[in-house]
């Protein structure tokens, strides 16, 4: 019976296959208590058992070296870097030693009872990519479970015939050898991910997972078709089941009829065509009908992300998410040198051409450490974060407006501050900008001029715009925040979700009066959110004056397709009337 699984879109395309199912790999934890004298033994054993665990970590590194980057993205090895830091980490090492301590539980009960402390501050963050780094927090958890118990971690085997035992997976292969196959799991970690990119599958879906979990940035590095967030998909596709997975609607359809089945045949091959006419456009300049100029950037989260951003044929780093740096570290924060190595990486990396890195933004949601009160998550949206977080603890900040510093003496390098909303805050921020430069000259360092920039991403920014422009070189429009704000609504609360809505009134005035005021002024504005890299919101934006977008990577070419289609001289009335309308409206309505 053919019946359908809605999850989120991550990675465009369709796959269609046959099922390849990996069973949940959870695993049972005992509970009992310990005698005192057995405390030693058993730090020991979750001691050893996390060191077994970073070695296999570490190996899985040694051989991605051997690869090519064709072979494995660069996004893999960072977030097993991700959970070599969380393993390591001394805060959840002494958390866990306080449960076997001072309350005498077993090894693994004190392990998932450190887990579901710090799950909880994950739940709590603000961030959808830092919030789901919880996933990765649970995958290492469960992978030093399974070293304490013996038993070996539950990866995806490569599919090569040699050297391995016939598995139920390896059966259904060679029943089904020209048949593409599509795996279904409950989640997938990044060492997971490196073998599904050595096997012989179409596409994946899990049951869990969001728009920033590791499984979505892997996926669309590697442009392959993806559903995640569906849901009790594991427990209702069956091995060997005939599954579409239509990742441009986050709908997976499974057993289909042969008509679904061809019309989705016909729909693979329609994408695919598309891919082809997008690539040709790699070299083409973004330039409207109507002779507009327009500077398609990448968002990136990572310093290697830069030759991603290259292919893609970004003209530039829109935005520079440095708060990845700050992951994970619990209070050991990267010291100057660490963080301007990173941000030269970024530089050299896009061979000339801008980038931009954002200050960290982190702090209240998004704990370092274990100093936070828990009265201070009441709120964590209009929290301590971002700027407000930089400016607490200034020798934070300089130690990273340092070694921004110093990375722009080896390209063109822009200096973004988010969150700022007070013009006392924007005195302080510039008073700490000249005072890094005072500390690189009296230590005799180089490094280079930056242009300053400031996130608008909350209505009091957005209202008082003159001020901004007085002190800033340019703006960028932080709508996935600017939209929380202006519509009171908590992204990561499901029960408001749906009210999350950028087409609103409020938010499109916000947005085109940041636009026209900037224009007015003669100052560079780019809008970085989710916004930016929707195909279905690019006119409307060409029509509001938006000539500089930031987004992910994978979403270049298909944006640049709608500018090289627009005129903005004919748009620009139509967005005029459109922000107009007292009603929300879903989607904008194309005109030519």
């Amino acid at each position: 019976m053919t019946f359908a699984i809605h999850g989120l879109a991550v990675a465009r395309g369709i796959a269609i296959g046959r099922a390849v199912l990996v069973a949940s790999s959870r695993l049972d934890v005992a509970h009992y208590f310990i005698e005192p004298a057995q405390v030693s033994a058993e730090i020991n054993r979750v001691r050893d058992a996390r060191d077994a665990v970073v070695a296999e970590i570490r190996r899985l590194q040694t051989s991605i070296g051997h690869m090519g980057p064709k072979e494995t993205p660069q996004e893999l090895s960072a977030l097993l870097d991700v959970h070599l830091m969380l393993l390591q980490d001394q805060e959840l090492a002494a958390g866990v030693q306080h449960w076997i301590k001072d309350r005498l539980y077993n090894a693994e009960w004190a392990l998932t009872s450190q887990l579901d402390v710090v799950a909880r501050q994950f739940d709590e963050m603000e961030d959808d990519y830092l919030r789901e780094r919880k996933a990765d927090l649970e995958q290492i958890t469960e992978k030093v479970l399974r070293a304490m118990r013996g038993v070996s971690s539950p990866l995806i085997q490569p599919l090569g015939r040699a050297g391995r035992q016939t598995s139920q997976q390896d059966l259904l292969l060679d029943d089904t050898v020209d048949v593409p196959l599509i795996l279904v799991a409950h989640d997938l970690s990044p060492a997971d991910m490196l073998q599904f990119k050595q096997s012989v599958f179409a596409g994946f879906i899990t049951d869990v997972g969001g728009k920033t979990s590791h499984t979505a940035i892997v996926a669309r590095s590697l442009d392959i078709p993806a559903v995640v967030g569906a849901r009790l998909s594991s427990h209702l596709i069956q091995q060997d089941d005939w599954v579409v997975i239509d990742g441009n609607a986050g709908v997976v359809v499974v057993d289909p009829s042969p008509i679904i089945l061809a019309e989705y045949g016909f729909k693979q091959r329609q994408v695919e065509l598309q891919r082809g006419r997008l690539a040709r456009l790699l070299h083409t300049p973004a330039m409207t009908l109507d002779g507009q100029k327009i500077e398609l950037l990448a968002n990136i989260e990572m310093p290697d992300d830069a030759s991603s951003a290259l292919k893609a044929g970004a003209v530039g780093v829109g935005l520079f998410r440095s708060e990845f740096l700050f992951m994970g570290r619990h209070g050991k924060l990267p010291n100057e040198e660490e963080q301007y190595l990173a941000y030269r990486r970024a530089v050299e990396g896009m061979q000339g051409l801008p980038v931009t890195i954002r200050t960290v933004d982190v702090g209240a949601d998004k704990p370092l450490d274990d100093t936070l009160r828990d009265d201070a998550h009441l709120n964590p949206a209009l929290g301590l974060r971002a700027i407000r977080w930089s400016l607490a603890d200034p020798a934070m900040f300089l130690t990273q407006l340092r070694a921004i510093l110093r990375a722009a003496a080896h390209g063109q390098v822009h200096l973004l501050i988010p969150m700022l909303v007070h013009a006392r805050e924007i005195r302080q921020t510039m008073a700490l900008i000249d005072h890094a430069r005072v500390q690189l000259d009296n230590r005799g360092v180089a490094y280079g001029p930056v242009k300053i920039g400031a996130m608008i991403e909350i209505p009091a920014a957005a209202l008082t715009l003159k001020v901004f422009l007085k002190y800033f070189d340019f703006l960028s429009i932080g709508t996935n925040d600017l939209i929380q704000y202006t519509l009171a609504i908590d992204r990561a609360d499901e029960s408001v979700a749906h009210l999350y809505d950028p087409m609103h009134p409020a938010v499109l005035r916000l947005v085109a009066n940041t636009i026209a005021e900037g224009h007015a002024q003669g100052k560079p504005i780019s809008l970085c959110g989710e916004m930016a890299g929707d195909v279905s919101m690019t006119r409307m934006l060409l029509g509001m004056g938006l000539r500089s977008f930031s987004m992910h990577p994978a979403q270049i070419l298909a944006v640049k397709q709608e500018v090289l289609r627009a005129d903005t001289n004919k748009l620009a009335p139509w967005a005029t009337e459109l922000i107009a309308e007292d009603e929300p409206m879903i989607k904008p309505q194309k005109t030519d």
